[in-house]
């Protein structure tokens, strides 16, 4: 079996399990949302803010992956939600039999909200789907704003757009329109949210786009996908 027969079978072996995974999770109305970045973008510190700003009794647990270390999960932890580290051993995304794995642990009925924090990469992530309702890129201001250009494929395939460490702006050659306006020439219709996990500011929009996303998930009708 040649190479690309074989990343073929891999990706269709995958899609079956994340359409099982997505299936269960709209049975049980579990709104789960895959954030995606490159290594230092802050994806944990944005489900930080995002946990710390959770009444006790939300419904929510998180996954995070990493090539190596629990460090991201015990960051989390401290918020009191159910957290596992997914450790890949070298694997530069997750997929959908590790998330499948990873549920073995836990009463899914008992989710509303399920934030997977994928590896950090814009690459193979966004060839991977892991079941969820929606993908989620976060870039940041140390980035460059021509990364929706170099990456396509992750910005085309992400709902939404997290403009994070604002508060840098000042002190870094980046520019928020440029981003702005090169994220929309992959993706026209792609929201945008502009945050900084420092300082607070732009989070509230972050978390009203959450709440907009459970509403418009329990006015589905029940088990219909979102």
């Amino acid at each position: 079996m040649n190479r690309v027969s074989l990343e073929r079978k891999v990706l269709s072996e995958n899609d079956r399990l994340a359409a099982e995974l997505r299936a269960r999770f709209a049975a049980h109305n579990i709104l789960c949302l895959n954030l995606i970045s490159s290594p230092g973008a802050g994806k944990t510190s944005l489900l930080e803010r995002t946990l710390e700003g959770f009444a006790r009794d939300m419904r929510v647990a998180v996954l995070t992956g990493d090539i190596q270390t629990d460090n991201d999960a015990a960051r989390l932890a401290r918020f009191g939600f159910p957290v596992q580290q997914i450790t890949t051993g070298g694997t530069c995304h997750l997929d959908a039999r590790m998330i499948e794995r990873a549920l073995e642990r836990w009463d899914v009925a008992n989710l509303d909200l399920l934030l997977i924090e994928n590896v950090g990469n814009l690459v193979c992530p966004a060839s991977y789907d892991l079941g969820e309702a929606a993908k989620i890129v976060v870039l940041s201001a140390a980035e460059g704003e021509d990364k929706p250009l170099k990456y396509p494929s992750i910005f085309f395939k992400s709902e939404l757009l997290v403009l994070n460490k604002i508060d840098l702006l000042p002190y870094v050659p980046f520019s928020l329109e440029k981003a702005r306006e090169n994220a929309r020439r992959v993706h026209p219709g792609m929201e945008i949210v502009e945050v900084s996990c420092t300082t607070g500011e732009g989070l509230p929009a972050w978390r009203s786009w959450l709440e907009n996303r459970r509403a418009q998930l329990e006015g589905a009708p029940a088990g219909a996908a979102t």
